[in-house]
């Protein structure tokens, strides 16, 4: 009777989640997970749904009864029994520290970028740079370090590569570009407080303080606010800790700026994670472009104090026309260290530099390249081309986009890809040609468009 009477307990307690779902009102989502909606037999237009029954699993797996505390509980159990994160984003360390799973290529140096691929993303970012100071404005660029690059001391034992990491093989090649850069590694390890949290993958607001001061250094116009007050204050809802356990009480404590921060929304605004913010009021003149990423959510209100206009967009790629159509006296872009490859993956929108070189007669024709257009983003009157070498360049080598004599350096993607934004009007010419390197030499390739 003992062995009947629990076999029955379990049995109900496995209704539960089931039975729960008939509750009204009872959704729970943690983070910014987006439930997945229950599935109809037949669409608006009366045609019967042949995906009904993986949607049906997708939902159920979605919305079951008390599911967040279920998920916390099982993470729970693995994470102190097991020691293993249920999680595949959430990598466990040592003394309670969380690390975010995307950062371990860069952290083991497995998979590294190749050497044209830092130089391509270096390129890029010298051509962001020529395009701002035909505008009249400063340009900035800047890493987020990976918590675990700072703070490695707290990892799990893994085998890590003696190699350099893209960063720091990155940061050769801007000075070799000449790209201005703000150097936040360096700045962070010389300091003796950890400015990370510990269950979340960014900086707390006073290592975004230190930030925003590397930064206005860097351009010239200093601030202080890392040597100000900071008060603890605990309420902060860590990320990875979200992701372990997203029905968890658990809080984190910042160290909140203790002054004043004096500056106004000029748009509607929501949160700090809105892909455009604009402010206006700050301490000092000027005109502030930066394009972030997470990491901007605590630094920007020190950015937005320390100008009178600032925009902080989140768009990828770069709206780099941004800059002139807000008179910007400096351009930013901060980018976290694990996505570095996202400066070859996405083009800037904005206009390719022409330049005065010629085909030349050493560059024979040794192919074809079709060319992908579409309008280019933001830009009436001009197209973005993009194509992909047949030939492999060298590591170092530019990509020269011609349409008869006129040329434009093109911006340099992965797998041997480039982009180009032109006026529309190039593409009427037949005579379209893509001039780059390739075993040292100069290679031309007969280009033709296609929509």
């Amino acid at each position: 009777m003992k062995e009947k009477l629990f076999i029955a307990v379990i049995l109900l307690l496995c209704l539960v989640p089931s039975l729960g779902m008939l509750l009204p009102g009872q959704a729970d989502a943690g983070g910014n997970e987006v439930l997945a909606p229950p599935p109809v037999l037949r669409s608006a237009e009366g045609q019967v749904n042949t995906e009904y029954l993986p949607q049906l699993v997708g939902y159920v797996e979605d919305n079951y009864f008390l599911r967040q505390r279920l998920v916390s509980a099982w993470s729970a159990l693995n994470q102190n029994v097991l020691r293993t994160s249920i999680a595949e984003n959430v990598v466990l360390g040592q003394d309670g520290w969380l690390y975010f799973g995307d950062t371990l290529n860069d952290y083991t140096g497995a998979d590294p970028m190749t050497d044209r691929e830092i130089f391509c993303a270096a390129r890029n970012l010298a051509l962001m740079q020529e395009f701002c100071a035909g505008q009249g404005a400063q340009f900035l660029f800047t890493i987020a370090p990976n918590k675990n690059s700072l703070y490695p001391e707290h990892m799990p034992a893994l085998t890590v590569s003696g190699q350099r990491r893209d960063a720091q093989r990155l940061l050769e090649q801007l000075a070799v570009q000449r790209v201005a850069y703000a150097d936040l590694f360096s700045l962070f390890r010389s300091q003796d407080e950890t400015l990370y949290f510990t269950q979340d993958s960014h900086w707390n607001s006073k290592g975004a303080a230190l930030a925003a001061d590397a930064i206005h250094q860097a351009l010239e116009r200093p601030t202080s606010y890392f040597g100000q007050t900071f008060v603890p204050e605990e309420g902060r809802l860590s990320d990875l800790y979200d992701m372990l356990h997203p029905a968890g009480p658990w809080r984190e404590t910042d160290q909140t700026y203790g002054g004043t921060l004096s500056f106004t929304y000029d748009a509607p605004f929501r949160t700090p994670n809105d892909m455009t913010i604009q402010t206006s009021g700050g301490r000092f003149a000027g005109s502030l472009v930066m394009f972030r990423d997470s990491f901007g959510i605590l630094l920007y209100p020190y950015m937005a104090d320390s100008w009178q206009r600032a925009l902080f967009s989140r768009s990828m790629p770069y709206k780099m026309a941004l800059a002139a159509q807000q008179e910007a006296d400096a351009v930013v872009i901060e980018l976290v260290e694990r996505n570095l490859d996202y400066l070859i993956e996405h083009p800037p929108v904005m206009p390719s530099p022409e330049r005065a070189v010629s085909r030349g007669a050493e560059a024979g024709e040794t192919g074809a390249v079709l060319l992908e257009t579409e309008p280019a983003q933001s830009m009436p009157g001009y197209t973005l081309v993009k194509g992909t070498l047949p030939v492999q360049p060298d590591d170092c080598a530019l990509v020269h986009f011609f349409a008869g004599d006129t040329c434009w350096e093109a911006f340099l993607l992965e797998n041997d890809g480039f982009a180009v934004c032109v006026p529309e009007t190039a593409l009427e010419r037949k005579d379209l040609f893509v001039v780059s390197a390739a075993r040292d030499e100069a290679v031309s390739l007969t280009a033709s468009a296609s929509n």
